[in-house]
């Protein structure tokens, strides 16, 4: 416990000292890692916590960024303190209707169904003027937050995004903490023995679909404001996937494995982008970063937050006797 709140704490020190030291590239890049850092926690309360294989957050995530444009007026900036509200929550309304339906299949069907969903709502912003089709819409103005702020400026902007992160690290992990936390918990490990003891487990489901669902639509809110642009790709299955990706990379049923993932999958992808490392081959990086990925799952089963534990292991050998370890467990959960 200590080491993660140790790990999680120098990350986000080290986050908040990064604008000092970087360029504009820089920052701007780390800025749109952290608002998938903030995607891939809202997907790994539901994967990793609950046992819920969601393939349909890239919804709530376009969702989010489409309200932030369409409820800003055209000649003026709205205020950052009923847009951002007002942009979870319609993310979160989608999610309660998505959540209240879907939460009654299991296992494939439950990923089919969200999938159908997903691609429901892409259609939707892609068919028809609502969302400005293929082309997309520009944000003219962004959010207004208080006098002297000015999310123009980049250094603003990172701030925000990363006082965002900070939030919602924290508000999970107490949330995993809490009896509400214990009773994800219970239901990822055995739904059905929950049952058994007479527990009603579809609306803790349903409570964490649409908390989920809120999360991924302020990252999507924060990516449309960064960007100023946002179109019909940010609601596609491939976003999903990524995300699906993202967490396994980084280590299920752990926050800071979801934080580690978002930032190993996007600097993976640099990297493979880069010409100066790749030259031309750097045009095929989808498949560097796919070998990549396929080593890092079959070398690091419990992903990269299980890197330390196998160098351990390594250094210290094999000791006589030694149980089976248990089932990976929520870190941010008491023991």
């Amino acid at each position: 416990m200590r080491s993660t709140i140790a790990f999680v704490t120098a990350a986000f020190v080290l986050l908040a000292l990064y604008p000092f030291v970087a360029g504009d590239y820089g920052l701007d890049l780390v800025a749109k890692i952290m608002i998938y850092a903030i995607l891939a926690l809202s997907l790994e309360l539901l994967v990793g916590s609950t046992g819920l294989v969601c393939f349909g957050q890239a919804a709530f995530f376009g969702i989010g960024a489409y309200a932030a444009v369409l409820l800003s007026p055209q000649s003026d900036a709205a205020s950052l303190w009923w847009l951002l509200p007002a942009s979870m929550g319609l993310a979160a309304v989608y999610a309660l209707f998505v959540g209240a339906l879907s939460l009654r299949t299991k296992g494939v069907y439950f990923i089919m169904v969200t999938l159908a969903f997903a691609q429901m709502a892409y259609f939707v912003i892609h068919d028809t003027p609502l969302g400005g089709g293929t082309d997309g819409i520009y944000l003219y103005f962004k959010p207004a937050v208080g006098p002297g702020i000015d999310l123009d400026e980049a250094h603003t902007l990172y701030a925000l995004i990363l006082a965002c992160l900070v939030a919602v690290y924290l508000l999970l992990a107490q949330l995993l903490r809490s009896q509400f936390g214990h009773a994800l918990a219970g239901i990822r490990v055995n739904e059905q023995r929950m049952r058994a003891t007479g527990f009603s487990t579809y609306p803790y489901k349903l409570a964490a679909f649409v908390i989920s669902g809120a999360i991924a639509g302020l990252a999507g809110f924060l990516f449309a404001v960064k960007d100023g642009y946002v179109n019909p790709e940010m609601l596609s299955w491939h976003l999903s996937g990524a995300v699906l990706i993202m967490i396994i990379l980084g280590g299920l049923g752990h926050l800071r494995g979801a934080l580690i993932g978002a930032f190993a999958f996007a600097l993976l992808q640099e990297f493979f982008k880069s010409d100066a490392v790749f030259g031309s081959f750097a045009r095929h990086w989808q498949l560097g970063l796919g070998l990549a990925i396929i080593a890092s799952v079959a070398l690091l089963p419990r992903g990269l937050i299980g890197l330390p534990g196998m160098w351990r292991e390594r250094l210290q050998g094999p000791s006589r006797g030694r149980r089976a370890a248990p089932p990976p467990q929520v870190d941010d959960e008491p023991s």
